[in-house]
């Protein structure tokens, strides 16, 4: 077992790496001012494509996922729990980044980027279930909302450590946590489609 240092260099490492604000930085430099101002008030790439600029959404996607990747991946050279505490981190400092005071994104990008680093085929299974319900739905919401579901499941189903599907089944319960308003919305059918013109405030 890793010493309790390990694990808490770990964890403190994917906070500080997780808590990177991308998608603010980007909208900056770009002369946008701040994303937290328009649509979900988000950080997340999904409140950067309001800006209407599909490169910087590209962009924050990718960096928003590798942080929780590069975290990983970089604890696991002192093992297993220390690339679990580093996955909490990268996680949970997206979602309440310390310089933000604690108000992030949702944390389905960075989720992605978890997925990544412990297994492909549960990404693909990811993938494939977003796909899936968006294009049944045109809903972005409830595609996150279906997958981050069934990652865990897909984790068990492909016999990784029983830690593995563990951590990932409570950062699902976190991220359901943080779509509430957007389930609140589906429920009462005013959620906005992909596609749509506008959304409204408080959105994914």
């Amino acid at each position: 077992m890793p010493e309790p240092a390990t694990l808490i260099a770990a964890l403190a490492f994917g906070y500080l790496l997780g808590s990177i604000p991308f998608g603010l930085l980007f909208t900056r430099f770009a002369g946008l001012g701040d994303v937290r101002a328009i649509g979900s008030h988000s950080i997340g790439a999904t409140n950067v494509l309001r800006t209407g600029r599909k490169d910087l959404t590209a962009a924050t996607l990718i960096c928003d996922a590798l942080k929780g990747t590069v975290a990983v991946l970089i604890a696991r050279h002192w093992g297993l729990d220390p690339a679990l505490a580093a996955a909490a981190g990268a996680f949970l400092g997206h979602l309440f980044p310390v310089w933000l005071g604690f108000r992030g994104g949702k944390g389905v990008a960075t989720y992605v980027g978890l997925l990544l680093a412990f297994s492909w085929i549960a990404l693909l299974a990811f993938a494939v279930l977003w796909l899936a319900v968006a294009v049944a739905t045109r809903y972005s919401s409830l595609s996150s909302i279906v997958a981050v579901i069934g990652s865990p499941i897909a984790l068990w189903l492909l016999g990784l450590p029983a830690a593995v599907s563990i951590l990932f089944a409570a950062l699902s319960i976190v991220a359901l946590a943080k779509h509430r308003a957007n389930i609140r919305r589906l429920l009462a059918g005013t959620e906005s489609r992909i596609g749509a013109k506008s959304a409204p405030a408080g959105g994914a």
